[in-house]
């Protein structure tokens, strides 16, 4: 059986560590940033890991 293709749109967003962990970055900071407070945009600054719960999916999009 033939490899699938990785997904060209999950591999810009998730950077894959050394050790495997899957990287983010957080959701909530692109639009709309008025109405909400600057602690919860501070907050959203920087990567995170993937969830536990997405990364097997995650994994296979990539081809993992």
């Amino acid at each position: 059986m033939p490899k699938m293709k990785s997904h060209t749109g999950m591999g810009k967003r998730v950077k894959v560590t050394g050790r495997g962990k899957l990287i983010v970055e957080q959701a909530g900071k692109r639009h709309l940033l008025e109405g909400k407070p600057s602690t919860r945009t501070r907050r959203l600054t920087g990567t995170v890991e993937v969830a536990k719960v997405d990364r097997k999916r995650v994994k296979k999009l990539l081809g993992r």
